[in-house]
């Protein structure tokens, strides 16, 4: 989906860990309204460190943030869900001593008053969840334990959901699914960041990607155009890419 609105907006991002040692190097991201942006690259491209510095979880040594021109590098993860943002880490993204229910109640902590109309919007998009709401998250599927995790993150409402490898150790069949209801959540107008190790999925439902190389911006394009660009294919996407 096309747009000139743009929503979340990083420049020039110098981030990392330990001091004196950066992880990344002057990325850049956009996002705009009812975008699907997809974010692929090697192991240790600083795909995750990008998400989470855009979360507050990673100091950002220079470089900027901004959602909807508002400059926001550097905010706590706490106010950046106020704000407007969702995250769903690759791993513990549960409670899994809660239920369902709990869990997506711990969702709308900020606004409890909304959990209702929002366990309605959830529902629809996760229809499974509600069927297992009272059973503890800790005994559901992997792929049922990410639908939570996703779950959750939206119950606050947010414009952009910043997805962290969500397909990651899961089944093909869970994969494909994952997937699947990652593009019904930005369908249903949800701005969608996807960090993900299965590029080729990712391109394939992502309205634009990123791919990312030792902590810089090696390609960028739309998820079709990255799809067939050979030195793409040729440097990270494999035999799968010329596959396709």
């Amino acid at each position: 989906m096309s747009t000139t609105h743009e929503l979340l907006v990083a420049e020039d991002l110098v981030a990392g860990y330990v001091p004196g040692v950066d992880i990344l190097k002057k990325t850049g991201l956009r996002c705009g309204e009812g975008e699907l942006i997809g974010i692929i690259g090697p192991n240790g491209a600083g795909k995750s460190t990008l998400l989470k510095s855009l979360f507050g979880l990673v100091p950002i040594r220079s470089g900027a943030v901004r959602l909807r021109g508002e400059d926001i590098t550097n905010e706590r993860a706490d106010s950046l869900v106020a704000r407007g943002i969702g995250f769903v880490p690759q791993t513990e993204n549960v409670f899994t001593s809660l239920s369902v229910e709990e869990n997506l109640q711990m969702g709308c902590y900020q606004a409890p008053a909304t959990f209702a109309e929002r366990l309605n919007f959830v529902g629809d998009l996760f229809p499974s969840l509600l069927d297992r709401r009272n059973q503890p998250a800790g005994s559901l599927s992997g792929g049922e334990r990410q639908m939570v995790a996703m779950g959750r993150a939206l119950m606050m409402k947010p414009s952009v959901l910043l997805l962290d490898e969500p397909s990651a150790g899961l089944s093909p069949q869970m994969q494909d699914e994952v997937f699947v209801q990652t593009r019904s959540v930005n369908r249903a107008g949800v701005s969608v960041v996807i960090v993900e190790q299965n590029a080729r999925r990712c391109l394939e439902i992502c309205d634009r990607g990123y791919v990312l190389d030792q902590g810089a911006n090696a390609f960028t394009a739309t998820g079709r155009e990255l799809m067939h660009d050979p030195k793409v294919v040729e440097l990270y996407l494999g035999t799968l890419g010329r596959d396709a």
